[in-house]
C-alpha cells in the first residue's frame, strides 16, 4: 500500500474525517480574525510603524500570534495571555496544597482548575490591553489613535479580551471535539501563515543583493539539518526493560512475560520554549508601549537577539523542562504500579529503589532534552539574526511546527490503527487487531 492510499484511508474513517474537518473549520475561523482590525486604530500607519520599529520584539511576538499584533487585529494578544494563566495554575499545584489536591481529585477537580485558568487568562489579557491601549495612546503624539481617551481605552481592552477569550475557546474545542491539541495547533497556524511571507522576503533580499545567495543555500541546509534533528530527537526514547513474574490463578498462569518502559528523551516537547516565551513576552509587551526611559530600558534587554534575553530564555527552557516532566512523568506511581501487577526492572529492587532507577535515569534525559531544546532554539536565531535573514526561520518556529506536527500525526494514526487500517506514516509500522 504507497502513500497516497494510506492517506485515502483517513476519509473512510467518519469520526476521524470530521475531526479533521471541524479543526480545519475552526482554524479557518482563527486566521480570518486575525485581519479584523480593532476599532479607534489606524491599523495600517501603525502596522508600517511598529513592522519598521519594533524590531526582534515584534517579529517574536508576531510569530506566536500569527501577525496580529503588527496588523493590531482583535486577535493582537493572541493565545499567549491563556498560556499565562496555564503556567502560573501550575506552579500554584505546587506551591498551594488546596490547588494541589485539586489536580488530583480527577475529571471534577481538572475542570476547576480550567475555570481558574480562564478567569486568569481574562485578567491577564485585560492587563496587557489596557497596557497596550495607553502606551497607543502615547505613540506619536497619539498618531495612530482616532479618539484617544478613556472610551478608547475601554473599548480596546474589550476588544482584545474578548478576542483572546475567543481563541481560547476555539482552542478548547479543537482539543475536545477535533484533532490534536487545540492551542498548539492554533500557534502551529499562526507560525505556518508566516512562511510564505517569509520566503518572499528572502527573495527579495536576494534580488537587492542584501543576501547573498550561497548564504541561502546554506540557511536551507541548516533548516532541513535542524528539522531532522527535532524529528530524530522528539522520537528518541530508552527503553527501560521491564519483567512480570509469573502468577499462579487457580490452574492458570498469569504474567512471565518481558516488556520495556518507553522514556522520552524530550518529555515536555514544545512546552518549555512556549512556557518560556510567555513568561518573558508578559513583561515585556506591556513595557514596550510605556514610553518611560528606565521602562524602556528594559524592554531592549527582554528582546530577542540581546544576551540577558538569551540567558534567560536558556534557563527558562531548563527550568520548565524538568518542572513539565515532573508533572506529567512520576517515578513513585510508575514503580507502585510495576509493584502492584508484579513487573519489576532486572537488577532492581522493586518499591522505592525502582522510584530511584527511574528517577535517576528521568533527570539524565530531561538535562539532555533541554541541552536539545536550547540549542535548537537559540543558535540558528542567533546566526540568522547576525546575517540579517527573516525572523521566522529561528528555530523556536521549526521546534514548534514540527513538534506539534509530529503530534498530530500520532493521533491521526492511532485512530486508523484502533480501527484495523493500516498505519499513515509506514506500512506495517503499526497494525490494528482484526475484528
Amino acid at each position: 500500500m504507497n502513500f497516497l492510499s494510506r492517506v485515502q484511508n483517513i476519509f473512510k474513517v467518519e469520526e476521524l474525517k470530521n475531526r479533521i474537518f471541524f479543526t480545519l473549520a475552526l482554524l479557518t475561523v482563527y486566521r480570518i480574525g486575525c485581519h479584523i482590525p480593532t476599532p479607534g486604530i489606524n491599523g495600517e500607519e501603525l502596522s508600517k510603524f511598529l513592522t519598521q520599529n519594533a524590531g526582534a520584539f515584534m517579529g517574536f511576538f508576531d510569530m506566536f500570534s500569527g501577525g496580529a499584533l503588527s496588523r493590531v487585529t482583535i486577535f493582537a494578544l493572541g493565545i499567549m495571555p491563556y498560556i499565562s494563566a496555564s503556567i502560573i495554575m501550575q506552579l500554584l499545584t505546587v506551591v498551594i496544597p488546596s490547588i494541589g489536591k485539586l489536580a488530583k481529585e480527577g475529571e471534577a477537580g481538572r475542570k476547576k482548575i480550567v475555570k481558574y485558568t480562564r478567569y486568569g487568562t481574562v485578567l491577564i489579557s485585560a492587563v496587557q490591553s489596557f497596557g497596550i491601549a495607553a502606551g497607543l495612546e502615547k505613540m506619536q503624539n497619539g498618531l495612530f489613535v482616532q479618539n484617544p481617551g478613556i472610551a478608547f481605552k475601554l473599548i480596546t481592552m474589550i476588544t482584545l479580551t474578548s478576542g483572546t477569550a475567543f481563541i481560547m475557546w476555539l482552542g478548547e474545542q479543537i482539543t475536545e471535539r477535533g484533532i490534536g491539541n487545540g492551542i498548539s495547533l492554533i500557534i502551529f497556524a499562526g507560525i505556518v501563515a508566516r512562511f510564505p511571507n517569509a520566503i518572499i522576503s528572502t527573495i527579495r533580499l536576494v534580488q537587492a543583493g542584501e543576501l547573498n545567495l550561497f548564504f541561502v543555500v546554506f540557511l536551507v541546509a541548516m533548516m532541513v539539518a535542524v528539522v531532522a534533528a527535532i524529528i530524530l530527537l522528539e522520537r528518541g526514547q530508552r527503553k527501560i526493560p521491564v519483567q512480570y513474574a509469573k502468577r499462579v490463578v487457580g490452574r492458570k498462569v498469569y504474567g512471565g512475560q518481558s516488556t520495556h518502559l518507553p522514556l522520552k528523551i524530550n518529555t515536555a516537547g514544545v512546552i518549555p520554549p512556549i512556557f518560556a516565551s510567555s513568561i518573558i513576552m508578559f513583561p515585556a509587551t506591556v513595557a514596550g508601549f510605556i514610553e518611560i526611559p528606565w521602562v524602556q530600558t528594559i524592554a531592549k534587554q527582554l528582546s530577542p537577539g540581546t544576551v540577558f534575553y538569551t540567558l534567560l530564555y536558556v534557563g527558562m527552557i531548563f527550568f520548565f523542562a524538568y518542572f513539565y516532566t515532573a508533572i506529567v512523568f512520576n517515578p513513585v506511581d510508575i514503580a507502585d504500579n510495576l509493584k502492584k501487577y508484579g513487573g519489576f526492572i532486572p537488577g532492581i529492587r522493586p518499591g522505592q529503589k525502582t522510584s530511584e532507577y527511574l528517577y535517576r535515569v528521568l533527570s539524565r534525559l530531561t538535562f539532555v532534552g533541554a541541552i536539545y531544546l536550547a540549542i535548537v532554539c537559540v543558535i540558528p536565531e542567533v546566526l540568522i539574526r547576525k546575517f540579517n535573514v527573516p525572523f521566522y526561520f529561528g528555530g523556536t518556529s521549526l521546534l514548534i511546527a514540527v513538534g506539534v506536527a509530529l503530534d498530530t500525526v500520532s493521533q491521526i494514526e492511532s485512530h486508523l490503527v484502533t480501527r484495523s487500517y493500516e498505519g499513515f506514516l509506514k506500512k506495517g509500522r503499526l497494525r490494528g487487531r482484526k475484528s
